[in-house]
């Protein structure tokens, strides 16, 4: 078994009360282990990991980590909870919980994808010998179970859901929760769903209520230590930035904890600046999301923070010498001419 010392990922605290509802909702005995976590506000990520263990080797049912999900509460995720629950839309909740995931567990990068019409949600590189199937089934779970459940998603469509791990005998049981294909021995765990699942709005959305729990995510996230590469994040930070309208310079040093004179000066040493990497992020973008045939050009250009139509159609021009519409039959005609080949 690794040392914590191998391993600096730390998980919320309110996971191990959920534990705790758990073992008692199954007539387990508290264990001394699960017991030691309940007072505190983080607790390393092995002890997580063993503790999901220690409750499988004594209930033995497949999919444990599913059947836990279904007993999570607000509560046990905390403020990251909250937040999605004062958003307006599924895209801007999950947005939100890309920007905040690290208070749920820090240990490896949210990653949010765009490609061919479908959005993908995955964690990024954890050692293979840290994880279980557990965890991660555990870790999807609960972010399927919320949607679902608190923010009344109940006919959420999932595209796959994918797994690190080899398949387990009952995949059906997988298949059936998510309602969708489930892959395992895949590269990265994952979920992915449909782009115009994003537009899906919530009913209790109160961004007065947003603002102040985020102000109070951010300060927390500044206790945490960074994890992540910051080109990388940078990209990410763009990415959701675009989406949330919030895609200024200013805003997105704040969110990667530096001054604007700071991320000015670090994309300098790379001959580039923040105006040429944000239309990178939006050519990548606009690639994507002309492929999803649900989505208008407008609907587009509003996604990619462009107030008007016609100054999207201009960028896209300058970018591929073809205007959106161009662009997209041309997409079109090349998928007929596959087909019928």
């Amino acid at each position: 078994m690794p040392h914590s010392k191998d391993y600096t990922g730390s998980v919320y605290g309110g996971l191990g009360h959920l534990l705790y509802a758990y073992s008692q909702a199954k007539g387990l005995v508290i264990s001394e282990k699960l017991e030691q976590v309940q007072n505190l506000e983080r607790f390393d990520f092995c002890l997580w990991r063993d503790l999901l263990t220690d409750i499988d080797q004594h209930l033995q049912i497949p999919a444990l980590g599913l059947d836990i999900a279904e007993h999570v509460q607000p509560k046990h995720l905390g403020i990251i909870a909250y937040i999605a629950l004062s958003c307006n839309t599924l895209g801007e909740a999950l947005y939100r919980y890309h920007d905040f995931h690290r208070l749920i567990y820090d240990g490896s990068a949210l990653e949010l994808n765009i490609q061919d019409g479908y959005l993908a949600l995955g964690w990024g590189y954890i050692p293979f010998h840290l994880t279980t199937q557990i965890t991660q089934e555990n870790a999807i779970a609960l972010m399927v179970q919320f949607l679902k459940h608190f923010l009344e998603f109940k006919d959420i469509h999932i595209h796959e859901v994918h797994f690190i791990h080899p398949a387990p005998k009952n995949v059906a049981i997988y298949e059936e929760y998510f309602n969708c294909k489930v892959l395992f021995s895949q590269p990265k765990a994952q979920i992915i769903a449909p782009i115009h699942q994003l537009a899906k709005p919530i009913r209790q959305g109160d961004q007065t209520l947003q603002h102040l729990l985020m102000q109070q995510a951010h300060a927390l996230l500044d206790k945490l230590p960074n994890s992540t590469q910051l080109d990388h994040r940078l990209q990410q930070a763009i990415l959701t930035g675009l989406q949330k309208n919030q895609y200024q310079i200013a805003p997105i040093a704040k969110q990667l904890h530096m001054s604007v004179r700071q991320l000015q000066r670090h994309l300098q040493q790379q001959d580039t600046t923040y105006q040429q990497r944000m239309q990178e992020v939006r050519h990548l973008l606009a690639v994507q999301y002309l492929k999803d045939r649900h989505l208008s050009l407008q609907e587009i250009a509003l996604l990619l923070g462009y107030s008007e139509q016609s100054a999207f159609q201009r960028a896209f021009k300058q970018w591929t010498s073809l205007t959106p519409q161009q662009w997209r039959q041309q997409q079109y005609a090349k998928i007929t001419l596959c087909s019928s080949s």
